[in-house]
């Protein structure tokens, strides 16, 4: 089972794993630990994380990014709508009146909707999990924004799913921080608790997080956010600045140029890092547009003055938290702060003011959430023994349940009016269950929706359940209970339904009964009002156990319950059968994106065999090759390099691979009499070593091989003469012939020779020398005891000790017998040999 955290960024994405020594975050394949949330689509495959971020400067209009901030939003959403205006690819507003993202792939056009963009994305960290670990990655935990709706959750799930992943848990961002703060902390009190916020600001948001610790375990008391305050948002004060000033001083409109954008904003990025660190900074940037070089310089005062209207609604989201966990500034023990846009001073001084403490910065701010999330997937996983620690996740929304009304009475008409009740509170615990109860004569429905969208970018409804058909046994309504289940994901859904009847049943009582404890149900007045699972009568007590003569029949009420089908409607969620085209659709780019990446491979082999056969050639194989054939050659390779960079520059793998085998047909037998050249005499000498070996073994005066016969000895001599004698005349041959010849003594006939002389000496010299025959003396044998007398007493040998096997009554070794039996316990003889 895999351990893996992602987290998603709007700008980067960092993978988590958990070893055996703790969480580490995994590097890419250019060994960063940031991986660019880009995917390129070009001609002829995808680019995605670094390669992407790459090709973004090249085709910027097919370089998609942000996509946290499209996924499972409307078109018409007011912030998608302002993020739209920065973005350089287009997108436009689909049939469902969700976003359509349009770019071209494979000289196509194309539409992707935001989720198979980010199922892309997560495909990409997939894929670098898998390397890091040598082992398939399906189970993880995945790091969400606190405000993403039930929606946005739905395609978070829907994009691993397209990637081929399975989230134990989408996990809030400030959780998974608090979670990486406190699990590794040994000095949480067991008794008080230890508050700490936790602010995180993102490239586009800002979420902050009061958590309440305690030893073992951490309780989320409050959330709080602003959607659009982040990162982000400074570069593109400082962006808007400069794009003013450009225009003004070097008569040039970078909004006229997608590509001069991305530049500006980048270096505009990198601008606000510095000023983090010094009083002021400078700006220049070469061939900006129209051929012009551009130069700029601002303070950091200035720069905190033009963001004046961003840092103004910094105090907000701490303020509702605070309010949220009815505490007081000076309840709030430490202030910790992450997140890549928290670098900017000015945040860290309006965060000083309001908490009247300095911030901390004891975790990695751009990785404690990966980290966060791999150790929640460690503690789901059975693989790995985490440090008991309990997560007390709350519910940042209020979701409430509505329905049809109906009467007490079941009567055929009836007056439809809208019910609801709020089932999730803001602030309950995640995962949580409640059960309603429902009176109704059939087929129903039931809506799932935001009690309150005041502080939500988002519509209300979230999907509608239909419950039934059923059949009541019985004209009167029948009693449904409901269950509804927030899960680990923080969604919310009808996960099942039941209908309860009421059954008599004949059971044995006693004459005398004993009072009966069976919980009764409450009515309210109105029937269609929830009713509190624990209310609901389960089957009927156990009959008392007492004498047959004694029992009468009697009648007794049991509950019967039958499960109700329970059909989904989700607004705006992709549909399964979209789902499962999504997944063969980035099977299928996948598939497309390998097959370019080894023709690209095999394209730069022939690249690099031209290049190195060339130096080669006039180099060490110059004597290996006579002049003409090197010529023709050198011609050939320079022909295939400029075929390379003409008309093969866009050609199949199957090219490609012909090409080099035409080359290596031409070459290998230069390189192989260059390889022979420079191994024979290390292989020859091998063999004279071998050889000399046995020889000097079989013509010593060492006594150890005085047992092998003379005749064996000399098969041995003529065995190292005939092989040291075809050696010598092999190697006449090959130093009678140049360089450039085909060898006649090749290194893998010598080392076949080696083994033939290994094989046929070996045995004769390492036969072992015959054992002398033993002459036994066997001890005294011990007085056989009396026929009967089971119970004799051990005898006495020679020298007083006791025989062990004197009395194992029948069993003891006959005396004539010169070896001892092999028992368990085998006799010990005295005496000497």
């Amino acid at each position: 089972m895999s351990v893996v955290g992602f987290d998603f960024g709007n700008e980067s994405c960092i993978v988590a794993v958990a070893r055996q020594r703790g969480i580490d975050v995994v590097l890419n394949d250019e060994s960063k630990r940031e991986t660019p949330a880009v995917v390129c689509f070009g001609d002829k495959q995808r680019f995605i994380g670094t390669a992407g971020a790459a090709s973004t400067m090249m085709n910027p209009k097919n370089s998609i990014s942000q996509m946290k901030r499209l996924v499972g939003k409307k078109f018409s959403d007011p912030e998608l709508q302002k993020d739209l205006r920065s973005l350089p690819f287009v997108v436009t507003e689909g049939p469902d009146g969700y976003p359509l993202i349009h770019s071209r792939y494979l000289g196509e056009a194309k539409t992707f909707s935001p989720t198979q963009v980010l199922g892309m994305m997560f495909s990409n960290l997939k894929e670098i999990a898998e390397k890091n670990l040598n082992a398939a990655v399906v189970d993880c935990c995945v790091g969400i924004p606190v405000y993403f709706t039930d929606l946005q959750r739905r395609a978070v799930l829907d994009a691993a799913t397209i990637a081929g992943l399975h989230p134990l848990h989408l996990l809030h961002e400030t959780t998974a921080t608090a979670l990486a703060y406190g699990i590794y902390k040994t000095d949480l009190p067991e008794n008080d608790q230890l508050n700490v916020a936790f602010v995180d600001i993102g490239h586009a948001s800002m979420q902050v997080c009061i958590a309440g610790f305690k030893k073992g375990q951490l309780k989320v008391l409050a959330h709080s956010y602003d959607r659009s305050l982040g990162g982000r948002d400074f570069d593109e004060v400082l962006f808007h600045h400069f794009a003013a000033k450009f225009k003004e001083e070097y008569k040039i409109d970078v909004f006229q140029n997608a590509r001069a954008c991305l530049r500006l904003r980048a270096a505009c990025e990198k601008l606000k890092k510095v000023l983090s660190a010094n009083p002021e900074a400078p700006l220049n940037i070469e061939c900006l547009m129209d051929e012009k070089d551009v130069r700029g310089f601002i303070k950091r005062d200035e720069f905190e003055q033009l963001s004046l209207p961003i840092l103004e609604r910094v105090k907000e989201p701490l303020e509702k938290a605070l309010a949220e966990a009815g505490l007081t500034v000076e309840n709030v023990h430490m202030v910790e702060v992450v997140g890549s846009g928290s670098r900017v001073l000015a945040i860290n001084k309006i965060l000083t003011e309001f908490f009247k403490k300095e911030p901390r910065r004891t975790m990695n701010a751009s990785e404690c959430v990966a980290r966060g999330c791999a150790l929640q997937c460690a503690i789901l996983s059975p693989t790995f023994k985490v440090r008991e620690f309990q997560v007390n996740e709350s519910f940042p929304f209020s979701v409430s349940l509505s329905w049809k009304g109906s009467g007490p009475d079941a009567q055929e008409s009836e007056a439809d009016t809208k019910q609801s009740a709020v089932v999730f509170p803001k602030g309950n615990p995640i995962p949580s269950v409640k059960a309603l109860t429902f009176y109704r004569p059939g087929t129903f429905s039931v809506d799932v929706q935001y009690d309150d969208v005041s502080g939500l970018q988002a519509y209300a409804p979230i999907s509608t359940y239909t419950i039934g058909p059923f059949q009541s046994a019985k004209s009167e309504k029948a009693k449904i209970k409901v269950k509804v289940r927030l899960n680990l994901h923080g969604i919310v859904s009808v996960e099942s339904a039941t209908l309860l009847e009421e059954e008599e049943i004949e059971v044995p009582v006693s004459k005398e009964p004993a009072g009966e404890n069976t919980k009764m149900e409450t009515d309210d007045a109105a029937a269609d009002a929830p009713v509190a699972e624990n209310g609901l009568p389960e089957t009927g007590d156990k009959p008392v156990q007492m004498d047959v003569d004694t029992k009468v029949e009697a009648s007794k009420k049991k509950v019967k319950k039958t499960n109700i089908s329970v059909a989904e409607l989700v607004y705006g969620a992709m549909l399964p059968v979209d789902v499962q085209k999504a997944v063969e659709k980035e099977f299928e780019m996948a598939l497309q994106d390998r097959v370019m990446e080894e023709t690209k491979d095999k394209k730069n082999e022939v690249e690099a065999y031209v290049y190195d056969m060339r130096n080669k050639l006039n180099d060490k194989y110059q004597e290996f090759v006579i002049a003409q054939e090197r010529e023709e050659f050198i011609a050939k390779l320079q022909e295939v390099e400029d075929w390379l960079y003409e008309d093969g520059e866009d050609e199949t793998k199957g090219v490609y691979v012909a090409k080099l085998e035409e080359l290596e047909k031409q070459g290998d037998p230069i390189e192989e009499r260059y390889k022979e050249y420079e191994e024979r005499g290390a292989v020859i000498d091998e063999l004279i070593y071998c050889i000399n070996g046995y020889r000097e073994t079989v013509i010593s005066n060492n006594p150890k091989f005085d047992h092998i016969d003379i005749s064996e000895k000399e098969k041995v001599l003529n065995e190292c003469l005939e092989a040291e004698n075809w050696v010598r005349e092999k190697k006449q041959q090959q130093d009678s012939l140049p360089k450039y010849a085909t060898p006649v003594l090749l290194s893998a006939d010598i080392r076949k020779k080696a083994e033939a002389v290994d094989r046929f000496c070996k045995p004769i010299v390492t036969k072992p020398k015959p054992k002398p025959a033993k002459v036994a003396t066997p001890e005294t044998p011990p007085t056989p005891p009396p026929e009967g007398n089971e119970h004799q007493q051990p005898q006495q040998n020679g020298n007083g000790s006791a025989n062990e096997n004197a009395g194992d009554s029948g069993n003891q070794a006959p005396p004539e017998s010169s070896e001892p039996m092999e028992t368990d316990n085998k006799t010990e003889h005295t005496g000497s040999a």
